[in-house]
């Protein structure tokens, strides 16, 4: 059933930084971009790189192992139209970050 759970607090996710969290078998990356944060799925569709791990410039991640991009606000990429990462909806409850989980 859909619901939020909690991922981090926003001291575990300072401004520019990302963490990966796995809940119930899939893994996420979050990002701080300037304080927003935001939530993808965390594994790249290329090869399976872990998107968190990627070094984050602006809003765009880009995957460790072979230089896939993201937009972590989007899920979109400058590779194709068609290819977009599922990006999950966050509230903060206080120092707390839920992420929207299907």
């Amino acid at each position: 059933m859909p619901g939020f759970v909690k991922m981090a607090t926003l001291a575990e996710l300072p401004p520019g930084s990302s963490k990966e969290v796995e809940h119930e078998g899939r893994i996420f990356a979050l990002f701080n971009v300037d304080g927003r944060i935001s939530a993808i799925d965390g594994i790249c569709p290329h090869q399976g790189g872990p998107l968190a791990e990627g070094s984050l410039e602006g809003t765009t991640v880009t995957c460790p192992w072979h230089g896939w991009q993201f937009d972590v606000q989007t899920g979109k990429t400058p590779l194709s139209g068609k290819l977009c990462q599922q990006v999950f909806a966050i509230k903060i409850e206080g120092e707390d970050v839920y992420v929207s989980v299907p």
